[in-house]
């Protein structure tokens, strides 16, 4: 399964280079599918994610070559419509490739998607939308059936802003006749990301970022060159990483605007904060204190996917503070782990309440999901003594070459396969 030693106590100083988005990527290697000729994606991070999803690809036709960060994708001869069940349960964001078939073929067969136990993650909202676009569906045993013989445009109301439905429908539009309208659409950075791809492409797409996204369908789209933007979360994990061990950081390739919520936070509980157009630089005095009270929410609120790591990172300097999940109700597996470590820390309904400011001594522990074992990391770094971190595979969904970028900060961490 694969685990991370971590020996703790070491200040962290020093430069990230912040990877492409995995929350940006995936989207748009799925809609990928529906362009003719080679696509270059420039900053893709080498991540479990896009390995998963290169497959899928592959399974459905398309060419696919890596050098490094650089992916080439051509689905010009895309011959399969239906995502393999062993490639579809390997991570969520294959849901999206519902979308992008149906509208490159006309039809999309996918399974339940699979992906971090963190809570219910219903596809209703997607569903919903496609069938207003003329879509039928067809629910069998253990998968879904998408058929459009032709897709029209229509005026969409989500329920609730939901990232992935967002950009299914998005995709999905792309082929439908006429104009659609998503109106209470997420508004997260990587949707605008999605956007200037497809619009690079040949479609028109406008909107993004704002609460109503406007697709033109019909029009023909072609292969292009694309950098993908900066991981927030990844950047926002590193910032509170070094900061949890008294350090600094320097963080380069990702504009302050998409982390505002976390360097408000920061900045409010005293820690030094700087940044420019595509760099963001933090420090800690060693004096920070902070008490806060923080509730996730949908873009531009604090992310659910920076939550467990700011945990963490409380258990050092936040006695008294909060944090509320509202986005996902399962999203504090990890705390168990974290009490292992020795953090006094409790769950009362949604929120997870730092009781005192701790000193953490390591300890064998175990990674749930994604950002939960993103935040075992952070501790470990924090602790006393030798941490071990089992089931690496989680971590690794979105985090490429942690160990690598760690130990240029002055951390001391080794990865073990078994």
């Amino acid at each position: 399964m694969g685990s991370y030693h971590i020996k703790g106590g070491r200040k962290l100083s020093g430069e990230v280079t912040v990877s492409g988005a995995k929350n940006s990527v995936l989207p748009i290697l799925a809609a990928s599918v529906i362009t003719k000729g080679e696509n270059i994606f420039r900053r893709c991070p080498e991540i479990s994610d896009v390995d998963s999803m290169t497959r899928i690809l592959d399974a459905l036709g398309c060419h696919i070559t890596r050098e490094g960060s650089v992916l080439s994708v051509d689905a010009s001869f895309l011959s399969e419509c239906r995502i393999p069940d062993e490639l579809m349960k390997e991570m969520r964001s294959s849901v999206f490739l519902a979308g992008s078939l149906l509208a490159r073929c006309g039809e999309a067969v996918i399974t339940s998607p699979g992906g971090c136990d963190i809570g219910r993650r219903p596809i209703d909202l997607h569903l919903r939308g496609l069938m207003k676009m003329g879509a039928e569906v067809f629910c069998r045993e253990g998968y879904i059936e998408l058929r459009a013989r032709s897709l029209r445009g229509a005026d969409i109301r989500l329920d609730y802003p939901s990232v992935g439905a967002t950009e299914n429908l998005m995709l999905a539009a792309l082929a439908a006749k006429g104009i659609t309208r998503i109106r209470n659409s997420a508004r997260e950075p990587e949707i605008e990301d999605l956007q200037k791809y497809i619009n690079r492409c040949g479609g028109k797409v406008r909107g993004a970022g704002t609460d109503t996204i406007e697709i033109e369908g019909g029009r023909s789209l072609t292969g292009c060159e694309h950098s993908i933007t900066g991981d927030r979360i990844e950047a926002g994990t590193y910032l509170l990483m070094t900061l949890a061990t008294g350090g600094d950081v320097l963080l380069k390739g990702l504009e302050r605007s998409t982390l505002d919520p976390l360097v408000s936070l920061l900045e409010e509980g005293g820690y030094h904060v700087g940044y420019s157009r595509d760099e963001i630089w933090a420090a800690a005095k060693g004096d920070e204190r902070m008490r806060c009270s923080v509730a996730t929410a949908p873009y531009p609120g604090f992310s659910t996917d920076l939550q467990p790591q700011l945990a963490a990172f409380l258990t050092s300097v936040g006695k008294g503070s909060s944090i509320e999940e509202n986005i996902f109700e399962n999203r504090f597996g990890y705390t168990k782990e974290l009490k292992k470590m020795g953090a006094d820390i409790e769950i009362s309904e949604k929120k997870v309440i730092i009781k005192n400011n701790n000193i953490l001594c390591g300890a064998d522990v175990r990674a749930g999901d994604l950002r939960g074992g993103a935040a075992l990391v952070i501790a470990g770094l924090m602790a006393e003594g030798d941490t071990v971190i089992r089931n690496t595979k989680y971590i690794k969904r979105g985090y490429g070459k942690l160990e690598d970028k760690i130990r240029l900060l002055g951390g001391d961490i080794r990865e073990y396969e078994k």
